[in-house]
């Protein structure tokens, strides 16, 4: 059996994959509305975080704050209701030492801990292409694989415990900066006198080509794109912040595109 906490944008469509690959599913259900979300949904609804993981093989918490992360797995029962050889796998993005506190609390318990947070979006997940970026011990990763492959592809095993959350932290960097040099792109075409539109259409086709312009194109430029993934991109961006501060990491090259970025994002609250 598999239990699912946090089952939203992300968890949901894990939540369908897991059953369509022939997992029970037990998922916990707070309020009335996220009950009628669940309503037609395969899989046993709960109305308490811990009831998740009684008896349950693996427990996946899809929550979306550091804070959250605690909340589930060390202010409530999860933990001490899951059963010895039972693992626990964080797929929010968050400081790896928030999954390490978990950790040190699973451990003694017998409970395996793995980091996997992800790359893309819904779509993926209902797809079963999620990218996976997965910290933890051999062969507690080993043993999770075939769960997590139920919508996960590739299933990356990046290192120990901590591993996948600093792999997403440069993920995040690359790609907000990406999205940070694709405005002082746009700037510099109109200072050449060219079409936003036309010049980042054109440039899909050349050297200049990547997944975060891609993007921008399908919105027709850089601030509509910007707006339009605003909550995420500005969660990501207060994560690597505060998480590279954290490690004491240097940012480099990066922080003038990511401060970029921060302008465009700006104006709609975010910034």
């Amino acid at each position: 059996m598999i239990g699912v906490v946090g089952a939203g944008r992300m968890g949901l469509p894990m939540v369908r994959r897991l059953a369509e690959a022939g997992h029970r599913v037990r998922v916990a259900a707070r309020s009335d509305v996220a009950r009628g979300a669940l309503a037609r949904e395969p899989a046993e609804i709960v109305p308490e975080v811990a009831e998740v993981g009684e008896g349950a093989d693996a427990v996946l918490v899809c929550v979306r704050t550091d804070e959250q992360v605690r909340e589930v797995c060390l202010e409530s029962r999860l933990l001490d209701a899951m059963p010895a050889g039972g693992i626990l796998v964080v797929h929010t993005t968050a400081s790896p030492h928030a999954v390490e506190a978990v950790a040190h609390r699973a451990t003694p318990r017998g409970v395996g801990v793995v980091d996997a947070p992800v790359s893309g979006g819904p779509p993926d997940v209902a797809a079963g292409r999620i990218t996976l970026y997965v910290g933890g011990a051999q062969d507690t990763v080993a043993r999770i694989r075939p769960v997590l492959r139920a919508y996960g592809d590739p299933v990356l095993h990046v290192g120990p415990l901590g591993a996948g959350q600093r792999v997403k932290l440069v993920n995040n960097a690359v790609f907000a900066a990406q999205i940070g040099l694709l405005a002082h792109a746009a700037r510099l075409g109109r200072q050449l006198g060219l079409d936003e539109r036309l010049l980042l259409d054109a440039l899909t086709h050349g050297s200049a080509s990547s997944r975060a312009l891609a993007g921008v194109v399908r919105r027709g430029s850089v601030a509509e794109f910007a707006s339009s993934t605003a909550e995420f991109l500005g969660k990501d961006l207060d994560v690597v912040h505060t998480v590279a501060g954290e490690l004491g990491a240097e940012l480099g090259a990066l922080a003038p595109a990511l401060d970029a970025l921060t302008d465009v994002l700006a104006p709609s609250g975010t910034g």
